[in-house]
């Protein structure tokens, strides 16, 4: 995953503190689950990890990249997990998620519709102030 500018443009949405000021590592409590998969999008994972005869030590990465019509965009992968990452389960499906990605993630509902008129993932994120009209960028 690309994550280049992604502190850069984080910054830029956040208000920095002033450099002289001691910064205070606070430890992130969570409130809920970041992630959590309808049955219908946990279904359609482990449909194309056994489609594709993936390997079982790829979990499914939900992510933050910067760009798109609101400033950040979600991106979703199998990947492998890194010593950055926390780990969760929804409906038999492992989750991975960046700790520096938490904190615009968390309660975020992901779904798999599948009718005539809208199909593949969705996100239904309580974090965002914005979401743009294809629903995979949002803003705080």
């Amino acid at each position: 995953m690309q994550d280049d500018n992604l502190d850069d443009i984080i910054a830029s949405l956040i208000d920095v503190e002033e450099e002289s000021t001691p910064k205070m590592e606070e430890e992130r409590v969570l409130t809920g689950d970041p992630v959590i998969l309808t049955e219908r999008a946990a279904r359609q994972v482990k449909k194309i990890k056994k489609a594709e005869n993936l390997d079982p030590n790829l979990f499914l990465r939900v992510a933050v990249d910067g760009g798109g019509c609101s400033g950040l965009s979600y991106k979703l992968g199998l990947d492998y997990r890194t010593n950055e990452d926390t780990t969760f389960e929804s409906h038999g499906v492992e989750i991975i998620v960046a700790e520096k990605h938490l904190m615009y993630l968390e309660g975020m509902e992901v779904d798999y519709p599948d009718g005539l008129d809208a199909r593949g993932f969705t996100f239904e994120n309580p974090n965002a102030a914005e979401n743009c009209g294809c629903g995979t960028s949002f803003s705080i």
